[in-house]
C-alpha cells in the first residue's frame, strides 16, 4: 500500500483542519515547499496537495505555491481543491500535476469527470468521495448533499473512473481512527483502487488499512504531530516491517 503525505494549503500556508472545519485550523508551516521537499527526502512515493481555499471558493487560489512545489519535486504530485472545469484541470496538468482530484464537480458536473478520463486517461483522475454519515459533502465540505457515497462511486464507475479517494469527514484531522469498514466495503464492492484518508493516528491503523486492500493512505496530522515518521509509515505500508 502506498503511503502518501498530504499538504493542505490555505492562504499560502501549510495547515490542517479538524473535521474539515475552516474555523479550526492549525498552521504547521509558512513554507509549504520546504515541507514538500522534506517529505520527498523521507521517501514519499508521491505528494497529495489540497487547495483548501479553492475547495471552498470554487477556483484554485494557491496556484503559485502548487506550481512551485510540483516543479521543485521529482516525485509525482496529485492536486485537488477547486477543480471544477476543464480549463483548471488543464492548467494543473500543464504545471506538471500527475493526477487531479475531482470532488464537487463529480456531483455537480459529472461530464467533466468523463471528459477528463477520456482525454487524459483514468489513471490521471481521482474522484474524492468525502462522506459524513454516509452522505457526500461538497464545496470544501461546507455543503452536504443527498447523494450516498456508494451511489457516487457507482455513478463514477460508469464514467470510466478507476481510482477514488475516500474520506470520512467526521474522522479527518481527529487522530481517532479511519473508517476501516467503509474502506474495506469500497474495495470489495467497487473493484476500484481506493485511497483512504481521515483519522489515521498510529502505525497499526496503517496496517489495518493494508488489510482492507486499499491502494493507498493519505497521511496528514499524524505526520505533522510526529506520532510516527513517514519512513516508519512507508515501511508498514510496504510490508517491509513484517
Amino acid at each position: 500500500m502506498e503511503v502518501i503525505p498530504a499538504i493542505d494549503l490555505k492562504s499560502g500556508l501549510c495547515v490542517r483542519l479538524y473535521q474539515g472545519d475552516y474555523q479550526q485550523e492549525t498552521v504547521f508551516s509558512d513554507d509549504p515547499l520546504s515541507v514538500a521537499l522534506a517529505w520527498q527526502e523521507q521517501g514519499a512515493p508521491r505528494l497529495h496537495l489540497v487547495d483548501l481555499d479553492g475547495a471552498a471558493g470554487g477556483v484554485p487560489v494557491n496556484l503559485d505555491v502548487i506550481t512551485s512545489i510540483i516543479q521543485n519535486l521529482t516525485i509525482p504530485v496529485q492536486v485537488g481543491g477547486g477543480i471544477r472545469d476543464m480549463a483548471t484541470a488543464e492548467s494543473l496538468f500543464a504545471a506538471g500535476a500527475a493526477r487531479v482530484v475531482i470532488g464537487t464537480a463529480a456531483v455537480e458536473e459529472p461530464s467533466l469527470v468523463e471528459d477528463l478520463c477520456r482525454k487524459h486517461g483514468s489513471q490521471r483522475v481521482i474522484v474524492a468521495v468525502d462522506a459524513k454519515d454516509g452522505l457526500v459533502a461538497i464545496k470544501g465540505w461546507l455543503e452536504t448533499t443527498g447523494v450516498t457515497a456508494q451511489d457516487l462511486v457507482d455513478r463514477m464507475a460508469l464514467l470510466g473512473v478507476r481510482r477514488i479517494l475516500y474520506t470520512d469527514i467526521s474522522r479527518d484531522g481527529t487522530l481517532t481512527e479511519p473508517n476501516f469498514e467503509a474502506n474495506a466495503d469500497l474495495v470489495r464492492t467497487t473493484g476500484m483502487a481506493v485511497l483512504a484518508s481521515g483519522g489515521i493516528a498510529t502505525l497499526d491503523h496503517i496496517q489495518r488499512l493494508v488489510d482492507t486492500g486499499a491502494e493507498g493512505a493519505i497521511l496528514g496530522r499524524a505526520l505533522y504531530t510526529e506520532a510516527f515518521s513517514l519512513r516508519e509509515a512507508i515501511s508498514v505500508g510496504s510490508g517491509t516491517n513484517l
